[in-house]
């Protein structure tokens, strides 16, 4: 895993007078093996953040370091920002083949990354499998067969075959079921401690990164508004807009906001 350093990022969409800053002099950094959330509403521009470190949109200025490299390279280098950072999205479904099983989705990122010859790659398959807490059978299965957290398993494992050193995930739970949300986070946050991976955590869910994450920034209009510890964040938040987020957290009738966000995880 890496240290992923992010200095004054801009992503301008536009131009001239109808201009917009998505991103607007964000910096951040992600040191090795550890979690950082960056949460904020629809519209915050955490996601453009994301897609501009994993090379999906190019920067308006600024850079972004791994392990002091700078992302924002050249065509001919893009196979090796593919391999070293990889991304998990929000819908697992639209992310996986519909037309290739479970170990063939497997097989295709182990080969695609050079993990040796065919036996190999199988024994490769049986082992992201249990990485993500899935039995070997899954493999022979389509996605039109698993559920939505089992789906989502899938991508992560995905994610690990080519080992990255960097991992964001961008809403991975938004579009699952409350009842599956919490054995996700929990299957990601066992898995960065297990792997020490190193993961850029996007996310609008407050409870979300308080469980998971060990610092956390909080965007609005395309600006950080503050940064700190992730619990801190949430339990004495310090910038208004912050104050904000965690007020409009739905509260338990009879519970306080501590109670709920603790829920999440059980």
């Amino acid at each position: 895993m890496a240290d992923l350093v992010i200095e004054n990022l801009v992503v301008t969409f536009g131009r001239g007078p109808h201009a917009v800053n998505a991103v607007d002099d964000v910096s951040l950094t992600v040191p090795h093996g550890t979690t950082v959330g960056l949460v904020g509403e629809s519209g915050s521009g955490k996601s453009t953040v994301a897609r501009t470190v994993a090379g999906l949109q190019k920067p308006t200025s600024g850079r972004i370091l791994l392990d002091g490299k700078d992302l924002a390279v050249g065509r001919r280098d893009r196979r090796a920002h593919a391999r070293d950072v990889q991304m998990i999205f929000q819908d697992p479904y639209s992310s996986l083949n519909p037309r290739m099983s479970v170990g063939e989705t497997l097989d295709e990122a182990l080969a695609t990354h050079g993990s040796g010859n065919a036996k190999a790659r199988a024994a490769g398959v049986k082992e992201l499998l249990e990485l993500v807490r899935l039995k070997p059978g899954v493999s022979e299965l389509h996605p039109s067969s698993l559920s939505g957290g089992m789906r989502q398993r899938v991508a992560i494992a995905r994610c690990l075959a080519v080992k990255p050193r960097l991992i964001i995930a961008d809403e991975i739970t938004s579009a699952l079921d409350a009842s599956v949300q919490g054995a996700v986070l929990n299957l990601m946050r066992d898995l960065q401690r297990e792997l020490e991976l190193s993961v850029l955590f996007i996310t609008h869910n407050l409870a979300a990164v308080r469980y998971i994450a060990d610092t956390t920034a909080v965007m609005r209009s395309g600006e950080i508004v503050e940064h700190g510890d992730a619990d801190a964040i949430v339990t004495n938040p310090q910038h208004p807009y912050t104050q904000a987020l965690v007020a409009a957290i739905p509260r338990i009738q009879n519970a306080g906001t501590d109670s709920l966000l603790h829920s999440i995880g059980s």
